[in-house]
Order: structure tokens, then sequence, then C-alpha cells
């Protein structure tokens, strides 16, 4: 199943990105993912079932961790993988 994620981390700070908005975005690129948009007010990534969970788990968890107040994500399934 491939998945598309969308997140964004708060406090915004529309003069520098926070601490914890540079960390949600590492994880990602990071990630084994096969496509990836960075905005200023919202971030998606699309990939793999498996490697979007692991992906948005340590976003959870490292975004928190630099200082976010909130993690607003939405994860929707965009097709199947072919074997």
């Amino acid at each position: 199943m491939r998945l598309r994620v969308e997140f964004t981390t708060e406090p915004f700070d529309l003069e520098e990105a926070p601490a914890h908005a540079v960390a949600a975005r590492e994880v990602m690129r990071r990630a084994q993912l096969d496509a990836m948009d960075v905005g200023p007010f919202g971030n998606t990534a699309e990939g793999d079932s498996a490697a979007v969970l692991d992906a948005v788990t340590a976003l959870l968890r490292d975004a928190l961790g630099a200082g976010a107040t909130r993690v607003s994500l939405q994860v929707n399934v965009i097709g199947e993988d072919t074997p």
C-alpha cells in the first residue's frame, strides 16, 4: 500500500524555521520515500506504507523532542504497491 502524509509542526515562526520544523523535515528527508514537498505551512511525503509509518513515528518523536507544542498530520492511502 502507498501512503501520503501531510504534516505541520507548531508553533509557527515565519521569520526562521524553528528547530522542531527542521527536525521533522530531516526525518522525512532521511526516510526511504519517493516524493517530498516542503512548504512554509505544510509538508507532504509519499511512499511505501512501512516507510511512511516508520517516518511518522520518528517525526513525532524528533519534532516533539525539539520543542514542537503541536504536530498535525493526515495520512491517506493513495494506491496499492504492484508486486
